[in-house]
């Protein structure tokens, strides 16, 4: 009798801690997994042909849970026990890992043995790595970028002793000739981002790496699970938008605002969200809204809105924007400015003692003074009355939610750093001031919502947001009448974008 040395070893309970722990590579919990496979048809787990890749191996958890669905559906085709568990793990799961050390937890999550030609495996390999490579790249370096994953020569150029990240699925023009085969369905949890040698802890996302990879393979079925971020923004990501939401076999999206929902302990801004694309059906998407408030919201529609060029997260948003871009008006992004409004970065610092003709420098929490003879940029807006609106605001992934920092009024003779964004200039402060109230009702923020998917604000977001007849004020209920806007959308609008108090100081980061 066959010894089930496979079942004696697994041990759930590991990999759902380390899922718990909070980490730079986020580890995929069991039932995570477990969702995503949901998503494939159940014919697969009965087909003895069917193959599968995870390229991004961490904890291996995605192929022995894929394992557990073989064993059981191949009962029938392949009744010795020993003899399915060979055929499913030789013939069927290959992976590649991300490092050296998950190479190993993957085979040994896999395996049961880090060395899968040792006397432990419930397997016999004749290599030690089994079906899960991992094999020690450099970065190709060019002009200090890598040609491939774009990560600084600067940070990512080290010795052998250490890990250069330079992960193998992506850095090959070629990835078919790594295992020399087809895969019917590819799936993981690839890394999301590197640090690009930026200012601060600036990063570069890589994950849509991982996917553009996996399409050239040609899969049946392709699932990761991926920050939602690339919805509507992040370095690099147009292109990467583009196709993706054109791309008709996109079939499923279950979008998460809160990625602790599914990662415990781990916070990825603007949430995460993984997808099924199914290589021969085509059509609309059927959207899973995962709400912070447990709510789930349900949509099948196209990924793409007539002339937007983002993904609207919900259903009812688009509705309030088709209404909103209807009357085809001015945006408010013509009113804001780039980055570096007056060419000063954000570690600029003015002198504390004002002398004559010197003039205010609004920096991160306080106010200096400069010359105005060291400005360089849009020296004409000095003497105009304008508002500042920090270019980063962040307060966590909670609804409702400010969305944006609480806008300053700079009478003339002002200019700030880049931790400001400038809009404006205005002639009048009473022009001034009704822009600032416009700024701060729910109407305004909930547009501004669509387009932010991080805590970024460059001029960007405001782009969904229509310029007003500013010689008097705007309240809410004005905009939602001038909308049409109807109840159950006026309720939407105000269970997302809590009210913004002016009165209550400067600023709310």
């Amino acid at each position: 009798m066959a010894v089930d040395r496979y079942s004696y070893s697994y041990n759930p309970d590991v990999l759902s801690c380390l899922a718990n722990l909070s980490s730079d590579e986020v580890f995929t919990p069991p039932a995570l997994v477990n969702q995503m496979l949901d998503l494939l048809p159940q014919s697969l787990w009965s087909d003895p042909s069917a193959t599968f890749l995870d390229p991004a191996c961490k904890s291996g958890v995605f192929l022995r849970e894929i394992a557990k669905r073989l064993l059981e559906g191949l009962k029938d085709q392949i009744p010795d026990l020993q003899t399915r568990i060979d055929h499913i793990f030789q013939k069927q799961l290959f992976g590649i890992a991300i490092t050296e050390l998950t190479s190993l937890l993957s085979r040994r999550s896999l395996y049961c043995s880090k060395y899968p030609n040792g006397h432990y495996s419930i397997t016999p390999f004749d290599k030690p790595a089994g079906n899960i490579q991992f094999h020690r790249i450099d970065h190709t370096w060019c002009n200090g970028r890598c040609a491939f994953c774009g990560a600084s020569q600067s940070e990512y150029d080290r010795g052998p002793e250490l890990e250069t990240h330079s992960y193998g699925f992506i850095h090959t023009v070629h990835p078919e000739e790594l295992f020399n085969m087809k895969f019917d369905v590819i799936i993981g949890n690839p890394p999301y981002q590197l640090s690009d040698g930026g200012f601060g802890v600036s990063a570069k996302p890589i994950y849509q790496f991982f996917i553009i990879q996996a399409k050239k393979l040609n899969p049946r079925f392709l699932t990761m699970i991926i920050p939602s971020r690339w919805f509507a923004g992040g370095k690099g990501l147009d292109s990467f938008r583009e196709e993706m939401l054109t791309d008709d076999r996109l079939r499923i999206i279950h979008d998460y605002f809160n990625a602790a929902d599914v990662f415990p302990g781990v916070e990825v801004k603007s949430g995460v969200c993984y997808f099924l694309w199914d290589r021969d059906n085509r059509g609309d998407c059927n959207v899973i809204t995962h709400n912070t408030d447990g709510s789930v919201e349900i949509s099948t529609r196209p990924l793409l809105e007539e002339n937007v060029d983002i993904f609207i997260r919900h259903k009812m948003a688009v509705s309030v924007l088709k209404k909103v871009k209807s009357l085809d008006e001015v945006t408010f992004d013509t009113l804001v400015s780039s980055r570096k409004p007056f060419g000063f970065p954000t570690n600029y610092k003015g002198s504390q003692i004002k002398t004559l003709n010197d003039i205010a420098l609004f920096e991160r929490g306080f106010i200096s003074y400069i010359p105005l003879s060291v400005i360089e940029r849009n020296r004409n807006w000095v003497e105009k009355y304008k508002i500042f609106i920090s270019k980063a605001y962040n307060a966590g992934d909670k609804y409702p939610h400010q969305i944006i920092n609480k806008p300053i009024l700079a009478n003339p003779y002002t200019c700030c750093t880049e931790t400001y964004l400038v809009i404006g200039p205005f002639d009048s402060e009473e022009t001034t001031r009704n822009v600032v109230t416009y700024i701060s009702t729910r109407f305004f923020r909930f547009l501004v919502f669509l387009r932010k998917i991080s805590q970024d604000a460059t001029s960007k977001v405001y782009s969904f947001v229509p310029i007003q007849d500013f010689s008097q004020q705007w309240t809410d209920e004005e905009l939602y009448k001038k909308y049409s806007l109807t109840v159950e959308e006026i309720e939407f609008i105000e269970s997302m974008i809590r009210p913004m108090d002016l009165n209550s100081g400067e600023s709310d980061d």
